[in-house]
């Protein structure tokens, strides 16, 4: 696949396609990870002389402009990172957008509005789709994927619109499959993955999948009461997917004969209460085998964060997805911390898998470059680590 500089970009109006879907309190951005990533593909650009068009998409407004889902925010927070001007479009592909494209020069960037605001943008409908891309298309000469976060939807500006430009990828994407390659297809040994979060079901292709390749699995978040409960624990009122206990036991059976170790915590972080936000100000910790009948399991305890970051610390290769616990809070937020914090000191790659990880790792205080990576992309992070093919980038084969 080609990068940018096979466009030769200078003179031409280039569409990126960026991910700059970012967190909002009204029209506050609250986690500008995502806009910093793509600024490097972006400014490249610009400083070759291209007039920047950046396509992109916040939240899910359902195919109809709404106020709240606005980019106008995240085109101004673009200008500062920038250190320049950026132009913004009041729609897609209307009179504001031609308008505002025409009006560029080299090396100047303009924002278009959210292209969700169009139903063709994820309509299922391939002919539908395919006519807002072909109106996209009019309005740049070259189209550069660097959205990872959308590359595994079959979307206008991520999949239509590559077949009707000359195009290439963005630095952000060569990146993000430069890791995940070497996740899947050369880890440096010992590898360690770490997979949290609530669901055993959000994760069962990763498992599956890794199973092959890791080296030790460590397993906390809501997910672990599921295999709790496998191997015959009782959890309490904690998160329970009883439809995937079966599932897990066949995990550990299956890691058990490959010699493959997957790490469950042996303490559990509890409350009775939660979350009506009158939990116990001193949390409380019980054996994992013995949870009460009346309590939720909310974090891991303190002897599990500690065998998890000793496990990390003799790995060469981690890739985490999903938090200990309810790090949100501050009460729950230890393991989640002490994994962060392990990470930081693996000698070698650590990847943070987007999502939830990349919002706890900033909540919690961590700064980018403490780790190897961090995705800007967990569902295609997940999705590439399945080992399915993601739209968005064997289009651009």
């Amino acid at each position: 696949m080609s990068g940018i500089d096979s466009l030769a970009p200078a003179g031409k109006r280039i569409l990126v396609r960026s991910d700059l879907n970012v967190p909002l309190e009204g029209t506050t951005i609250t986690d500008d990870g995502r806009i910093r990533a793509s600024v490097p593909t972006i400014e490249a650009l610009s400083d070759a002389g291209a007039r920047v068009v950046v396509l992109a998409h916040l939240g899910r407004p359902k195919g109809v402009p709404d106020a709240a889902y606005s980019l106008a925010p995240v085109a101004a927070r673009l200008g500062e990172l920038l250190g320049k001007d950026v132009a913004f479009a009041t729609d897609t592909v209307g009179e504001s957008a031609s308008a505002t494209v025409a009006g560029l020069g080299d090396g100047d960037v303009a924002v278009l509005e959210n292209v969700r605001f169009n139903p063709g943008e994820t309509s299922k409908d391939d002919t539908e789709r395919g006519a807002f891309a072909d109106r996209l298309a009019e309005l740049g000469d070259a189209f550069v994927s660097d959205g990872f976060g959308v590359v595994h939807r079959k979307q206008a500006s991520v999949y239509d619109i590559a077949s009707r430009l000359p195009h290439a990828m963005g630095r952000l994407v060569e990146t993000e499959i430069d890791v995940l390659r070497r996740l899947t297809e050369t880890p440096v040994r010992p590898y360690a993955v770490v997979l949290g979060g609530s669901k055993v079901s959000d994760k069962l292709g990763v498992i599956d999948n890794l199973l092959e390749k890791a080296d030790t699995l460590l397993i906390g978040g809501g997910m672990v009461f599921t295999f709790l409960k496998a191997q015959g624990h009782e959890v309490g009122q904690s998160l329970l997917e009883e439809d995937q206990i079966d599932v897990c036991r066949d995990y550990l059976a299956r890691a058990e004969a490959q010699g493959v170790k997957i790490l469950l915590p042996t303490d559990i972080v509890v409350d009775t209460t939660f979350p009506s936000g009158e939990h116990t100000p001193a949390p409380v910790v019980v054996p994992a085998e013995r949870i009460p009948a009346d309590s939720l399991g909310l974090d891991i305890g303190p002897a599990s964060a500690t065998a998890f970051a000793v496990a990390l610390a003799e790995a060469r290769t981690v890739f985490w997805n999903g938090p200990m616990g309810v790090f949100e809070v501050e009460e729950f937020s230890h393991g989640t911390r002490v994994v962060a914090e392990a990470l930081t000191k693996v000698d070698g790659l650590s990847v943070v898998g987007g999502g939830d990880s990349a919002a706890a790792v900033r909540q919690l205080g961590f700064a980018d470059s403490d780790f190897g990576h961090i995705s800007t992309g967990g569902g295609a992070s997940l999705e590439y680590l399945e080992g399915r093919e993601l739209p968005g980038i064997t289009v651009l084969n």
